[in-house]
């Protein structure tokens, strides 16, 4: 096991999207372990590392909202990028006015994680790819608030603010209290035909205990 962190995080809004619903988006009540492992990988994301969330602390009350948002309906086709790496005179662009939808949203709002996690060297790991080099480079970042790209909850019109926990996390409003929120996504499993693999997450005082919940409820 590589070195521990502790990352509070927090923003006005968050969609972690279910992926049953088809049309509108609507959130799971808290952050998935894929969302929280995107964060940390867009402060510092190395090939040579790979983070592994362990606990999600859950501080503020779950609230929910309704929001209408403009989107872009579908996406540049990969037939028409690859007729363009061919020579072809294509269009590779979309009219954001053209191609413009309003959607319902149904998403968080005030939401404050605090986020427990390590990381692992993987097998592109170099020599000089020691635990304690990324280690000490992925705590600087986060105490000076530097990241590669803005880490955001979901979407990225919800951006987060993060700060680097020194010692104990903040007490969850749901201290004393169990939940169960059901079977929700835990990552995609790129290695296998991008697979979506979900758990059933039980909080219990607020935190959810990735590795207890996938002991003791499986995936799917």
């Amino acid at each position: 096991m590589g070195f521990g962190i502790k990352l509070k995080v927090w923003g006005d809004y968050a969609c972690f999207s279910r992926p049953e619903m088809k049309v509108e988006r609507v959130s799971y009540d808290v952050m998935t372990p894929s969302a929280a492992r995107g964060i940390l990988d867009a402060i510092y994301w190395k090939p040579a590392i790979r983070w592994i969330i362990d606990r999600i602390h859950v501080i503020n009350p779950i609230q929910f909202d309704n929001i209408r948002r403009n989107e872009v309906e579908g996406t540049i086709s990969a037939n028409k990028v690859k007729s363009a790496l061919k020579g072809s005179d294509v269009a590779l662009f979309q009219d954001s006015n053209a191609d413009r939808q309003q959607r319902a949203s149904y998403v968080l709002r005030n939401v404050c994680y605090c986020i427990d996690a390590h990381f692992e060297i993987t097998d592109k790991a170099g020599s000089s790819d020691t635990v304690e080099k990324h280690y000490n480079v992925a705590i600087r970042r986060m105490r000076k608030g530097q990241f590669f790209h803005q880490p955001y909850f979901g979407c990225r019109e919800f951006p987060v603010k993060f700060s680097f926990v020194e010692d104990s996390f903040p007490e969850s409003c749901y201290a004393g209290k169990s939940q169960d929120l059901g079977f929700i996504l835990y990552d995609i499993d790129f290695d296998n035909d991008m697979k979506a693999v979900f758990f059933r997450a039980e909080m219990e005082d607020g935190v959810i205990d990735i590795d207890r919940c996938l002991k003791s409820g499986g995936v799917s």
